[in-house]
């Protein structure tokens, strides 16, 4: 490692000098290059340097890390935050009953008193961020415990780190996340605000409008935002726990709402939080990624989605409960699928083999990491691991979060429970399952368990099926259904009374022995895994050291890791089966698609969205070039899941969109960015504010926001 570490640093220092190729790249903010900064410049960005990240009233100041999976933008002087629909979907899913369903409905707060609190919902601030690879080579000199254990010495950092910045400012916490593949290690300060309340959200049928038909797809007509607002201690302005005395937060600054437009060729940029990215990893593992994970996500998400519609569409109740879980795995489900499709048509195992015999011959020529980076290793570690890797993905994919009974035998096996009773008398400690029945529902909890029970023994070597399959052979003769039903009538963690772990009966208990047998089959998968995990790591760490050197005379940017980052390009079209595909949608189009419901039952919407997107005049809203309301546009910003929600902005730091998905080309981008066919699909703001307006009639909202 240390090694690596000392290769590497000057080699990514080296390419801020660097000429830059536009479009493509998630950059840190605060070192960005020089270069990547006058290449901004010269497309039409017109800021100074110190506006992206030093200044008081940098833009990173109004960006956000949204509950730990999306990207938000404060817009207000009063904290409100814009994101996704579907980023703040489980929030407006667990406000709504059958009575009040704000997911069907739509909701808007008239008063600060009517916004809704959230349990486990937050939004990050990033303060700070600093490499400290140096600082991690000294500690580790010499020291023979670090030397041996990469991750102590971060987590010792970390902890040294943290305790010394809450002697500062106790609100503020510090992260250390590896870059280039582990060869680099930033350390990002944080301000947490965990009291976020929803303020507004559109009916499903517009913040959701195409739904799987579209997802992915151009053209699109989505108007997928929400607003939330967040809340502060009333007497520091900092983060506070919720309570009713919270006051909507101040910030420092806020992004400015543009209703200019853009026009094609028109400078744009992203921030936000893009997940996670593999752009240096080997041909070996996107064989990996193709063959052991995507296409078992694939093939399990498809029948567990196919039972859940078919329950949804059956009772109200139920698609409440599960419209969030559906949209969740779905969104996935189809990015596997098209993910996979893009790595075979583009061909990028091969163009990824033709890169590695370039660096080997590199390698063979310099002596660079000789006897250390080796292909045949690399290639033999993947290729003896693969089975035990499909095997847990295919574990994870029928066993986590996919059913209640797993859920809690699950739990009740890793302390998920908090036990209760006389901390000196064992045998009176019990522990309570809190009811959730509103979160889930039993028939179409079990017959997904039992359709994917079945599948999972079809699918894995019998060495890693569960003990308690013996027990459905015996005992049930193979009726996976019987076999469920009998856990949900005998489990006593399907019973809402106190459950007592010291009893004898305890591990007698079907459920409870079912989360035993899980438990030992998911530990003998890893321990097949564990010798290949270090090492493949390893080999790949030593590829990218390599593949930097190599390219010493290029630009690089580390694969996202869901911290912050900018992409920049230019508002634009692509060409679409061979068409040009157009860079902006109209109201005229959605419309078109709102008649098809009885053909595509996700055009649906209410007539008072076919009569306001139906008018004459949307005045403020029409775009002053085309004369047009446009709904949703096109950039070749580079982004990747964790990016929805993000910020768009034109050249002067004006907010122009909100980023919510990519295209159908784009979805091999979290390996391979393709700089002609990869696009960012934005809903431009104008369409958000106009059904702000003339849906919601959100008045104080709209003049909070001030937009112009």
């Amino acid at each position: 490692m240390k090694k690596i570490l000392s290769a590497i640093l000057p080699l990514y220092l080296l390419t801020m000098s660097m000429t830059v190729s536009a479009d493509e790249g998630m950059w840190t903010l605060y070192n960005l290059p020089q270069a990547v900064y006058e290449q901004m410049k010269a497309e039409g960005f017109t800021l100074p340097y110190e506006n992206l990240y030093s200044s008081e009233n940098a833009i990173k100041n109004c960006v956000v890390n949204f509950s730990g999976y999306c990207s938000g933008v404060v817009v207000s002087p009063n904290g409100l935050v814009f994101t996704n629909h579907h980023c703040g979907f489980e929030s407006i899913r667990s406000h709504s009953t059958v009575e009040h369903d704000y997911m069907l409905n739509g909701f808007c707060a008239k008063s600060y008193e009517e916004e809704l609190p959230n349990k486990n919902m937050f939004v990050s601030f990033m303060r700070e961020q600093k490499d400290i690879t140096d600082q991690l080579e000294a500690l580790a000199k010499g020291n023979k415990a670090y030397e041996a254990d990469w991750t102590l010495l971060i987590d010792s950092l970390q902890q040294a780190m943290n305790d010394s910045i809450r002697k500062i400012d106790n609100t503020l916490h510090v992260e250390i996340d590896p870059f280039y593949e582990g060869n680099a290690y930033f350390a990002t300060t944080y301000q947490t605000f965990r009291d976020l309340r929803l303020v507004f959200a559109i009916p499903k049928s517009m913040g959701k409008f195409g739904g799987e038909t579209d997802n992915w797809m151009w053209p699109r007509q989505t108007c997928d935002f929400s607003v939330f607002r967040i809340y502060a201690d009333p007497q520091t302005n900092g983060p506070a726990e919720y309570s009713e005395k919270n006051v909507p937060y101040r910030p420092a600054s806020w992004a400015p709402v543009s209703m200019q437009g853009y026009q094609d060729g028109d400078f744009s940029m992203t921030i936000g939080y893009p997940g996670s990215t593999n752009r240096y990893l080997s041909s070996y593992g996107i064989r990996e990624m193709r063959d052991a994970e995507n296409a078992t996500r694939v093939q399990v998400r498809g029948i567990k989605q196919e039972i859940m519609k078919r329950h949804m569409n059956a009772s109200e109740a139920v698609r409440i409960k599960y419209d969030s879980k559906y949209a969740q795995s779905s969104n996935y489900w189809k990015n596997s699928i098209g993910m996979n499709k893009c790595i075979d048509s583009i061909g990028i195992i091969r163009q990824k083999q033709e890169h590695e015999a370039r660096i080997r011959k590199f390698q063979e020529e310099t002596g660079y990491l000789k006897d250390e980076l080796d292909f045949e290793k690399l290639e033999k570690l993947y290729s003896n691991r693969f089975e035990s890797d499909r095997a847990f993905m295919y574990w994870v994919e029928t066993f986590n979060r996919t059913n209640e009974l797993v859920t809690r035998a699950m739990r009740v096996n890793t302390g998920g429970f908090e036990l209760k009773g006389p901390q000196d008398k064992e045998k009176k400690q019990y522990f309570e399952i809190p009811d959730n029945s509103e979160e889930w529902d039993e028939a179409l909890d079990k017959e997904v368990f039992a359709a994917l029970l079945k599948n999972y023994k079809e699918q894995v070597d019998a060495k890693y099926l569960p003990a308690f399959y013996q027990t459905i052979e015996k005992k049930f003769r193979n009726d996976y259904t019987k076999y469920v039903d009998y856990l949900y009538k005998k489990s006593m963690l399907m019973k809402g009374k106190k459950i007592y772990p010291a009893k004898k009966s305890y591990l007698k208990d079907p459920g409870v022995q079912l989360g035993l047998d899980l438990t030992a089959a998911l530990s003998e998968i890893r321990a097949d895994l564990h010798p290949f995990v270090e090492q493949v790591e390893q080999q790949e760490k030593y590829l990218c050291a390599a593949k930097l050197r190599m390219e010493a005379d290029m630009p690089h940017y580390s694969d996202a890791n869901f911290t912050m980052r900018l992409s920049y390009g230019q508002v634009g079209e692509y060409l679409l089966d061979g068409k040009p595909s157009g860079y902006y949608t109209t109201a005229e189009s959605i419309v078109e698609k709102m008649k098809r419901a009885d053909e595509i039952e996700e055009y649906y919407a209410e007539p008072i969205m076919h009569e306001l997107l139906s008018a004459k005049d949307f005045t403020p809203y029409t775009d002053k070039t085309t004369g047009k309301m446009q709904l949703c546009f096109l950039t070749n910003n580079d982004i990747t899941g964790g990016n929805s929600g993000s910020p768009m902005f034109n050249g002067k730091g004006e907010l122009i969109g909100l980023a919510f998905d990519g295209n159908w080309d784009s979805l091999s981008s979290d390996i391979n960015f393709d700089r002609v066919l990869a696009r960012c699909i934005g809903v431009d703001i104008r369409y958000v504010l106009f059904m702000m307006d003339r849906w919601g009639h959100a008045d104080r909202l709209l003049k909070e926001i001030n937009a112009r």
